[in-house]
């Protein structure tokens, strides 16, 4: 009963039916179903068919946490990284974000690693950051794959390689991360584990630029200023 509750829901919620979804995960959540208690959680936390409540939202969350439900441990993780709903709290955010990291979620791997690499909430550690950026792009996250190229590309926590720093931001900027398309442009402009080419490096900058990054639109000013650039 419970797989066809879920079922069900699940139907409602990808049609719209916000509120009648809510109506058959609160049965289920008062019921005790983690997965279901995760999703009262969620619908309070975006105001979906009910009105937004980030304390009841935690509320929830916390319900499915005792049963150590994976997407209820990382959106807890980030009600606390925000502060949203709950005092702002990095140092228990990370335990939440990792304890789903554990559990394979690749956002929450993705958190873990960039709350490592920043030393929030936990002790810097650019070689665990690496650890988890590599576990969250096997599991196809994109912003992990540029994040790791550039521990890599610096040796961070890694043994510096520009050849698979470069392959991962192809791989990332091929998939439209604005981010690696920028870190490629400038690989290809110095030759970093590529063969030099401005050309190369001018396509990546402008649809890094295209896509709203900074630093490619900076890039592509100072060329253009410095007569090395014409559009």
């Amino acid at each position: 009963m419970s797989e066809k509750m879920h079922r069900e829901a699940e139907e409602l919620f990808a049609n719209g039916k916000y509120s009648e979804a809510f109506e058959l995960y609160h049965k289920m959540a008062q019921n005790g179903d983690s997965k279901a208690q995760t999703s009262v959680g969620y619908l309070y936390q975006n105001g979906q068919g009910v009105d937004l409540d980030y304390s009841k939202a935690r509320v929830w969350y916390e319900e499915a946490v005792k049963s150590e439900e994976p997407i209820a441990l990382f959106n807890l993780g980030i009600l606390y990284f925000n502060g949203t709903g709950v005092p702002q709290d990095h140092k228990i955010a990370f335990q939440l974000l990792l304890k789903s990291a554990i559990l394979e979620v690749p956002h929450g791997q993705f958190e873990t690693a960039l709350m490592l690499e920043e030393g929030l909430g936990c002790e810097q550690n650019y070689s665990e950051a690496a650890f988890w950026y590599e576990e969250a792009a096997k599991r196809g996250n994109i912003e992990a794959f540029n994040n790791l190229g550039v521990l890599l590309r610096d040796g961070l926590g890694v043994e510096q390689s520009y050849e698979k720093s470069a392959h991962l931001f192809k791989k990332a900027s091929e998939s439209g991360n604005s981010e690696a398309q920028y870190n490629l442009g400038y690989m290809y402009d110095n030759g970093l584990g590529v063969e030099q080419s401005h050309e190369k490096a001018l396509e990546w900058l402008r649809k890094s630029a295209n896509s709203g990054n900074h630093k490619a639109l900076q890039m592509l000013d100072k060329l253009r200023d410095s007569g090395e650039l014409a559009f």
